[in-house]
């Protein structure tokens, strides 16, 4: 019968040489390549004092955002959490009360919000859902590693919006001189020269 696809190959049956059974070739040939990059340059950055610069598409740790004002973006409308193919998301509405104009936007607002971070998969399928454009995965950070599985499950505390710095450096990972690894073999330390009021 002939196959669908026409990606059919013949295998050959040929008999091996006496070089090719002992695997020497192989092994040389294995140990040469080991050996060109044991001596070559290597581009490792010393990391956490040094950070790599990601792209504009990686996704990293997610944010809460906020309003020019200060208030939380989030309706708990629940999208994000109907999007999420790892069912990773939780959350719990409530409403907002008298007085609370200037912590959350809307009438109705997230009280729980959380994101099982062993869950997630980072495929941005909660920022796209959004319509509130009220969760943000950053391009700047990575999940940091723990031993203790509850560390992982993030409330607002550890999502909400942090900005710092002369230019509003969102989720703050570290003072306001980190170091930058650029690709290239070049570190630059970011906001040095800028004041701050």
């Amino acid at each position: 019968m002939e196959s669908l696809t026409n990606r059919k190959k013949l295998v050959s049956d040929k008999k091996m040489t006496f070089l090719e059974r002992i695997y020497l070739p192989a092994i040389v040939k294995g140990m040469a390549v080991t050996l060109k990059h044991f001596f070559s340059a290597h581009n490792t950055i010393s990391y956490p004092e040094v950070k790599k610069v990601f792209t504009e598409a990686y996704r990293g740790l997610h944010v809460l955002k906020k309003d020019e004002q200060g208030r939380e973006r989030c309706t708990a409308c629940g999208l994000c959490a109907l999007s999420c193919p790892a069912e990773a998301i939780t959350m719990v509405a409530a409403e907002r009360q008298k007085g609370e104009e200037s912590l959350y936007r809307e009438e109705k607002y997230a009280s729980t919000y959380e994101i099982n971070m062993l869950r997630c998969i980072y495929c941005g399928l909660c920022e796209e859902a959004c319509p509130k454009q009220a969760i943000y995965l950053t391009n700047e950070e990575l999940t940091p590693s723990d031993v203790d599985r509850a560390k992982f499950i993030y409330g607002k505390d550890k999502l909400l919006e942090k900005v710092h710095g002369p230019i509003a450096k969102v989720r703050g990972g570290g003072p306001l001189d980190e170091k930058y690894y650029h690709g290239n073999g070049e570190v630059k330390t970011v906001f040095k020269d800028l004041q701050l009021n």
